[in-house]
Parts: C-alpha cells; structure tokens; sequence
C-alpha cells in the first residue's frame, strides 16, 4: 500500500472530529445566547466525549 492509502483515512478522520468540534462550539454560543441550560449541559457533556 502506498503512503497516501495509509495516511488518507487519518487524515479524513482527522478533519471529521474537527468539523464536529467546530459544530458543537457554535451550537454551544447559540444555547448560551438563547440561555437554554438543558441544551448547554447537553453540548458541553458531547463536547467532552468527543475530546
């Protein structure tokens, strides 16, 4: 197999956990802004699984 073949699926999974970060920061600012507590607690605890 090549280098790319092996490095590809890291990096790919790399970028998914990235998007998914960023996703959940801006839906944490949005609960915040709107003051939605149970959604607050509800993103925070995802936010340390995927950490």
């Amino acid at each position: 197999m090549s280098w790319h073949r092996l490095k590809a699926p890291s990096l790919a999974e790399q970028t998914h956990r990235m998007n998914i970060h960023k996703s959940l920061e801006h839906r944490l600012e949005v609960a915040k802004a709107k003051n939605d507590q149970q959604l607050i607690h509800q993103l925070e605890a995802e936010m340390k699984y995927f950490s």
